[in-house]
């Protein structure tokens, strides 16, 4: 099944001949429109007349989330705000977000794509689509919501959190298909099976997952547990959000959305292209966008790309699943997480060092995160209420700035290992065994 067959089963000449044509307009599109790529481009000496082929993108430099930052918030927008009719925003670097902003065109491709990935998934108009990814300016919710209502879905918009009313809805509406974090979906059949209600009473058959990693292991107990099938899809904010790519019924790599998105893989250290299935750092060009373009933006997402026709008649060129990042960003519960935020919250706080250690773990299906804090002094420890006092107030400064709860450990002075060289802030425990 298709929602769009005609561009999803083009011949791969024509979808090259579309992107060139595409970039070229995007290059031209961006240096008129955004100060930031006036000056980026001009002192590259590019222009789109030198982009006569798709590779000679390589000319143009890559756009980095400090980029992003240091134009926050709409230093990036190619359009009066009169034209923006929606603004995202996701956590950046040092607390500051990434903001986002669409025009109505970009709203209805951005539903155009998801439509795509959601109908290679399984998703028809018969679909009862709960989303239980969290609503707001994470564009997950809202990204899987429109695109499912192009469909011709029922979408529930039931949000996370309060799992067994969530629950309840599932059985009372005949839920038949849910949008979740993998590990959301686990936590959420775990909790199903301690209720009265026999699994019977529950209709899922199609799960639309992202947002996190999904392993094989992880998917095969989401299946066992509701009796689904599970799929992956791709995307960040800064690209568009949901839509980028997402896997089909064959399951064999994420379709790209390649008439609206231009992908590279290349060497994370020299930014030159590796060969063919070879893992790199995916660079995306969004070529459609109108409000909020990017060239070549560094995702630091790191995966391969397969370009021959997939079993299910899609022609779009695919990606694996994503195997890691080419920074330190961890993932926690679906929302990125720098070592450099939380830096930014610790150093500078009364009483505590500017040593610290990162702890991650795995707990059930969920990834956790441990902040170990040195006290500056050892006579602080002398007081308990003021070391849970600065427990606390460490604890909502993270979540302020993280959005996300975390645990917060005090240590005794001199207890954090000392680096010589590059501090290894992350201890990452997720893959050892008991």
């Amino acid at each position: 099944m298709f929602f769009q067959k005609d561009v999803e089963t083009m011949k791969r000449k024509d979808i090259e001949a579309l992107q060139l044509e595409k970039l070229r307009h995007m290059v031209d599109y961006c240096y008129r429109n955004v100060p930031f790529y006036t000056k980026k481009l001009d002192e590259a000496h590019v222009t789109a007349d030198k982009i006569k082929s798709l590779s000679d993108i390589k000319y143009i430099p890559p756009t980095t989330k400090a980029d992003l930052r240091d134009n926050y918030p709409f230093g990036m927008f190619a359009v009066p705000m009169s034209d923006i009719v929606r603004i995202h925003a996701s956590s950046g670097t040092t607390g500051k977000p990434t903001v986002v902003g669409y025009t109505k065109n970009d709203l209805d491709m951005w539903s155009d794509c998801v439509a795509r990935l959601a109908v290679a998934a399984g998703a028809t108009k018969e679909d009862i689509v709960q989303i239980s990814f969290g609503y707001g300016m994470f564009t997950g919710a809202l990204g899987l919501h429109c695109g499912l209502e192009k469909i011709g879905c029922a979408v529930v918009p039931n949000s996370s959190g309060n799992t067994e009313k969530a629950l309840m809805f599932m059985r009372d509406f005949k839920t038949t298909a849910l949008v979740a974090t993998p590990s959301y979906a686990l936590y959420m059949a775990e909790t199903a099976k301690k209720l009265e209600y026999p699994m019977s009473d529950y209709h899922l058959r199609l799960g639309l997952f992202g947002s996190e990693g999904c392993t094989p292991e992880m998917r095969t107990q989401i299946e066992k547990g509701w009796g689904l099938f599970a799929t992956d899809n791709y995307g960040m904010s800064e690209l568009i959000g949901p839509g980028v790519s997402g896997e089909c019924t064959e399951r064999c790599g994420l379709h790209i959305n390649e008439d609206h998105f231009l992908v590279e893989v290349v060497d994370p250290e020299t930014l030159e292209p590796v060969d063919e299935g070879e893992d790199g750092e995916l660079i995306v060009t969004p070529l459609s966008k109108e409000a909020f373009p990017l060239l070549r933006y560094r995702t630091r997402d790191i995966s391969n790309v397969i370009y021959e026709p997939c079993k299910c008649g899609r022609t779009f060129a695919r990606m694996e699943k994503i195997k890691g990042r080419s920074d330190d960003m961890l993932k926690i519960r679906g929302v990125n997480v720098f070592p450099s935020q939380i830096e930014s919250v610790l150093v500078g706080m009364k009483n505590v060092s500017p040593h610290y250690q990162l702890i991650v773990r795995r707990e059930g299906f969920a990834d956790t995160l441990e902040v170990q804090v040195e006290l500056s002094d050892n006579s602080l420890l002398e007081s308990f209420g003021m070391i849970q006092d600065l427990q606390n107030s460490i604890k909502h400064n993270l979540h302020t700035v993280l959005g996300i709860q975390c645990k917060v450990s005090i240590v005794e002075p001199m207890t954090i290992e000392r680096f010589v060289g590059k501090a290894k802030r992350v201890i990452d425990l997720r893959h050892e065994k008991d």
